[in-house]
């Protein structure tokens, strides 16, 4: 009676804990970042670091390179441009050291990938580069942008190598090409200039309908890489450009303030949310076992991870999985007039809302195969204790154990399945960009940006022509 009782008080218990923990662990990770994700939205980036430095969930070691990463995106939209490169160094580092080992990985297996360490999406990777170049030119470090530039090529192998170079997949980053080329030309090193922005050129050529997730090949780009062509005498390289653009190239004569090349960083990135998804355990007329659900998407059980596990029991599994929300954009237009002549447009150069929804897709099916298969090894040991219990019903403290550990198993299935819903989420969702002349001494630019109602803001950005390329990033929440 007593080992009754004890029991009963045990199944209690878990039932108010793992309720409890359930409502907590059901939060989002946009949920819990929420009051540092506002400040960052209303510009109040002082605030927001304060946020981000109390924030617990932030602070676990799963998340450092969240942590980081955030650290570094708030130090340099302050203007704190060393500081900023000292975080995103750190992400670098963690990036580059890996963040997978044998008990990451057993945390992925048998209990979930949002308490495993945060790897980051390929395209944040990316992005890593971006800010930290931007960050050395603006100190006058131009030697460790190009280092941050030929990365960027590394970076762009690596990608490649991970899916053979597949055009429907995200093998390359025709931005990061792009500003490659940007940060070459800026050193007077043309041919390397020409090489990033002719691979950028091919990125887009090389998709089926000549975009690159969400953005068409910009002008400025085609005009970047028939220039450099020209500068450098590669006369068959340029005709070549020109059949592809069907365009005339004309050279220009440089303004004696130079150029300024500006970044437009647009919205935030997509918010990561939970969706349940039911699947069925069906299996096939070779014998094979996979799970299937209401819109036809069948995913095979991954049997190097279900070893001998017996799937008999299992008839249908209630899945969490991640799905992106697009938010709407402040802007959806903008121009840059200098010195209030020539008005010239920014150009869509890379679309995170597109990368983040389509690259999710994308590894969809291996992502839901380990969900499902882990899923469906938890609830093979959950059912094994159910019928321990039933058989062993003639002796009753057997029994109650057996029930016992059998709820408990069933109640850990339940709390330990939720999908990973970390991202950087103060990324920009879009970055456009455009490159203006300047006149030698003090230049005024008014960068006129229209809100999807057709209301219009301008900004001013006050820039001195010192007769080369300069870069200016500044953002729109």
């Amino acid at each position: 009676m007593v080992l009754q009782r004890t029991i009963d008080l045990f199944l209690k218990t878990s039932v108010c804990f793992t309720l409890m923990f359930f409502v907590f662990g059901c939060a989002s990770y946009h949920d819990r970042i929420t009051d540092y994700y506002q400040k960052i939205g209303a510009h109040n980036f002082e605030e927001a670091e304060k946020e981000l430095d109390k924030n617990a969930l932030l602070k676990k070691p799963r998340n450092q390179l969240l942590y980081y990463m955030e650290k570094g995106r708030v130090a340099h939209l302050r203007g704190e441009y060393e500081e900023s490169n000292r975080y995103l160094n750190r992400a670098d580092l963690l990036i580059e050291d890996g963040l997978k080992n044998v008990g990451d990985v057993a945390v992925g297996l048998f209990l979930n990938s949002m308490s495993q360490n945060y790897k980051g999406e390929e395209f944040e990777i990316f992005m890593l580069h971006y800010y930290k170049a931007l960050n050395y030119m603006y100190l006058g470090q131009t030697d460790e942008a190009i280092v941050e530039a030929r990365r960027i090529t590394l970076q762009n192998y690596a990608q490649g190598d991970k899916y053979n170079d597949k055009s429907n997949r995200y093998s390359k980053d025709a931005f990061s090409l792009t500003l490659q080329g940007l940060i070459y030309e800026y050193e007077g090193n043309y041919n390397d200039a020409f090489i990033a922005y002719r691979n950028a050129v091919e990125v887009y050529q090389q998709s089926a309908d000549r975009t690159y997730y969400g953005v068409s090949m910009p002008k400025n780009l085609k005009y970047d890489a028939m220039r450099m062509a020209y500068k450098l005498g590669f006369t068959s390289e340029l005709n070549k450009l020109e059949r592809d653009f069907d365009l005339v190239f004309r050279d220009y004569t440089p303004t004696e303030g130079g150029e300024l090349v500006i970044f437009w960083e647009n919205g935030k990135a997509p918010i990561k949310e939970q969706e349940n998804i039911v699947f069925s355990l069906v299996k096939g007329e070779d014998g094979g076992v996979f799970f299937t659900n209401a819109l036809g998407v069948m995913i095979p059980i991954d049997f190097g991870i279900a070893g001998q596990t017996s799937l008999n029991d299992i008839h249908s599994v209630n899945i969490a999985y991640p799905k992106y929300m697009v938010q709407k954009l402040p802007f959806t237009y903008a121009t840059a007039k200098v010195n209030e002549s020539d008005s010239f447009t920014f150009e869509l150069v890379e679309d995170i809302d597109a990368l983040a929804v389509l690259t999710l897709k994308e590894r969809a099916g291996k992502e839901l195969g380990q969900i499902l298969t882990r899923l469906a090894v938890k609830k093979s040991a959950e059912y094994a204790l159910k019928a321990a219990s039933r058989s062993s019903g003639k002796n009753g403290n057997d029994n109650a154990v057996l029930e016992g550990l059998g709820l408990g198993v069933q109640l850990f299935n339940m709390l330990s399945e939720k999908a990973d819903t970390r991202n950087w989420q103060t990324l920009p969702a879009q970055i456009s960009y455009v490159r203006v002349p300047l006149q030698k001494g003090t230049n005024e630019i008014t960068v006129s940006l229209e809100k999807p109602g057709g209301q219009r803001i301008d900004q001013k950005i006050t820039v001195e022509g010192k007769g080369k390329m300069q870069f200016y990033n500044f953002a729109t929440m």
